[in-house]
């Protein structure tokens, strides 16, 4: 999800050793054992004929009730009975119509055969001679199958077995041996050669320049080791990118190899896990003996989490698949010589569940902070992500970048994809600020949903989302309105924007207060011109109670409990924490906690409602044009309600 970058070119093909000769003898070994096996029970278990005495057959042929008879190598006789379902067949049990039996050594067959016929011929004469039945069919042929049995039942079995013990098994036992197991513990990292002029560097890479002065010792540690080794210095093995998803921390590492022009090694820390114990262990040193040969070079780990939570935590215990595996990784990184130059970089978006001997000097030295960009660096990202795309005049890439607060790269790369596609929905032939709007509030908030609101249900939408815009505008300190709609988009009924003016790393208590008063806003409103709550207050409810717990319990803003930090037993559920370390606070201290956030939420909501009491012709105003418009922007607002209260106003007019 890389933030920056030119168009997006074709993937490279993944290169590495090639398969062995022997996993394809040794998927035709199993596939011919799979074959037999299933030949072995269709032969053993498909009807034969029943073996019945030779005196029993005698009887048979004497009464004339076979039907056609088979002699086959001159002491072996198989037949069919003319009606299986004669009461007098039923001690025989001939259910198929079908025996055989092994006759004593006869001197003269044609004589043996000549009688069975003359027998048959006096006992179904009438029947023969109405043409109701058919004189005895005698057949005389070759044993052609004395040979199969022995075949298939002693000698094949043998040759499977010998081949499985001779040539499977031994490789099985050596899994680096190269047998058919060797898909499965061989690593499955993708290779990028970065040799040819199209490799990325750091020029594609933009929005991201504190990242990336990090990362430039260890460039020039690929491109010239001895600098360093000639003083003395040792570069760092490992070095671990922590950001929020989207933010360029592949694109990053790709960029680092292709400034060195090394291999670049790409594996995600999910692929080390599978279901046969050892086999991710065994994954972690096939890279690493690959990375070794061909040194110097760069692996790049991406969600490490996956692979590197802490051992000896929840319910793994200390011997599962993925603490083996991570074992293997820290004996790897450790046994690095100073003369290999091989550099790891990691990425995750969860530094606080990784192992303590991951994150230790000597294994991931260096931590870089990829995080979200600041306006230049959305600004930067974004003239990238436009290059081939027409844009007309009014588009102002700067206001966008303004506006785009807390967007990461990959979500500004899909704002731009966004834009372009609703230009080309609209058969456009460039794109305008106008598809820029259509596509953030898209990615907000969702499709429109057309035909979703009655009359009445519009009109308590209306002043629910009026409420929340006048509040801010109202509140001095509350972040600046951007857009009201009434419109139905995803799952929301109508909804009202904020933009802040510029990005903001820190807030005061009275700035998340008129937050929380801001939130309360459309239920205070309901309240107001109905008399009673509305169920559609239900996402303002949980928004405004996180922002109070946060307010008490992380960023000690409250009188009763003072500067204190309380984790709660949300935070640590198996993610690499101790168990019992739920909650570090008494069922009092967890009262006062309750109290004190019900307080914040409380003062808020009767702050809003007191805002809309004294204010009520603007309410209505703002509502009855919200209905007729149904959206709304800062200057449609400004326009019918004057300029907007803010905090340095209000700070002069004291």
């Amino acid at each position: 999800m890389p933030p920056t970058g030119t168009p997006p070119r074709p993937p490279e093909p993944p290169t590495g050793a090639p398969k062995r000769a022997g996993n394809l003898l040794a998927a035709v070994f199993i596939l011919s054992a799979v074959l037999f096996v299933a030949f072995f029970v269709f032969v053993l278990f498909t009807s034969s004929p029943r073996t019945i005495p030779y005196n029993q057959f005698l009887t048979l042929a004497r009464e004339g009730k076979i039907s056609k008879l088979t002699l086959v190598g001159g002491n072996k006789v198989t037949g069919e009975v003319r009606n299986p379902a004669d009461p007098a067949l039923e001690p025989l049990n001939l259910s198929a119509g079908k025996f055989t039996t092994v006759l004593p050594r006869i001197e003269n067959q044609d004589a043996f055969v000549r009688e069975i016929i003359e027998h048959d011929a006096a006992a179904n004469a009438v029947a023969i001679a109405k043409k109701d039945a058919k004189a005895i069919e005698v057949i005389t042929e070759e044993d052609q199958g004395q040979w199969v049995g022995p075949l298939v039942y002693g000698v094949l079995p043998i040759l499977v077995l010998v081949a499985f013990f001779f040539f499977i098994f031994p490789r099985m036992r050596d899994p680096m041996g190269g047998g058919f197991a060797s898909s499965f513990v061989k690593s499955t990292a993708r290779r990028v050669d970065n040799k040819s002029a199209s490799r990325t560097t750091f020029n594609e890479v933009a929005g991201m320049d504190n990242a990336k002065k990090e990362l430039v010792e260890v460039v020039e540690f690929l491109r010239s080791p001895d600098k360093f080794m000639r003083l003395g210095a040792q570069v760092p093995k490992g070095v671990l990118l922590v950001g929020p998803p989207g933010t360029g921390k592949t694109l990053l590492a790709r960029a680092v190899a292709g400034e060195a022009g090394v291999p670049f090694y790409s594996i995600n820390g999910s692929e080390f896990i599978q279901m046969f114990v050892g086999v991710g262990a065994s994954r972690v040193r096939d890279l690493f003996r690959t990375a070794k040969e061909t040194a110097p070079c760069v692996i790049f780990i991406d969600e490490i989490d996956a692979v590197g939570r802490m051992r000896g935590a929840g319910v793994g215990g200390g011997s599962d698949e993925r603490e083996q595996t991570l074992n293997q990784i820290l004996s790897e990184m450790d046994g690095f010589l100073p003369s290999e130059s091989v550099i790891v970089i990691a990425a995750t978006n969860r530094p606080d569940v990784l192992d303590a001997a991951l994150l230790r000097p000597g294994r991931f030295d260096r931590h870089v902070t990829v995080d979200r960009p600041t306006w230049q660096g959305r600004f930067d990202i974004l003239k990238v992500h436009v290059r081939n795309k027409p844009l007309a005049d009014d588009v102002d890439l700067e206001k966008i970048a303004r506006k785009a607060m807390g967007m990461t790269g990959a979500e500004l790369r899909n704002l731009a994809n966004e834009a372009a596609i609703s230009a080309a929905r609209e058969g456009k032939e460039q794109v305008d600020n106008r598809d820029f709007d259509q596509a953030a509030e898209r990615l907000l908030l969702g499709a429109k949903r057309d035909g979703t609101h009655t009359a009445e249900e519009k009109r308590r939408t209306a002043y629910h989302e009026a409420g929340h815009a006048l509040t801010a505008w109202l509140e001095p300190k509350a972040d600046p309105l951007w857009k009201i709609s009434i419109l139905a988009r995803g799952q929301a009924a109508g909804v009202t924007m904020y933009q802040p003016d510029e990005d903001r790393i820190d807030m005061s208590k009275s700035e998340l207060f008129a937050r929380l008063v801001t939130a309360m806003g459309g239920r205070a409103a309901d309240r107001l011109v109905f008399g009673e709550m509305m169920a559609g207050a239900v996402g303002d409810i949980k928004q405004a109670t996180r922002i109070a717990r946060m307010m008490v319990t992380q960023y000690g803003m409250s009188d009763r409990l003072g500067p204190v930090a309380y984790r709660g037993s949300e935070e640590h559920v198996f993610l690499g924490k101790e168990l019992h370390e739920t909650r570090d606070f008494s069922d009092g201290t967890a009262k006062l906690i309750d109290e004190e956030v019900h307080r914040l939420v409380r003062e808020a909501e009767v702050r809003a409602h007191e805002l809309l009491a004294g204010n009520r012709d603007k309410l209505e105003l703002l509502t009855t044009t919200l209905i007729e418009r149904e959206e709304m922007d800062r200057d449609d607002v400004e326009k019918l309600l004057g300029p907007r209260t803010t905090a340095a106003t209000a700070a002069n007019s004291q």
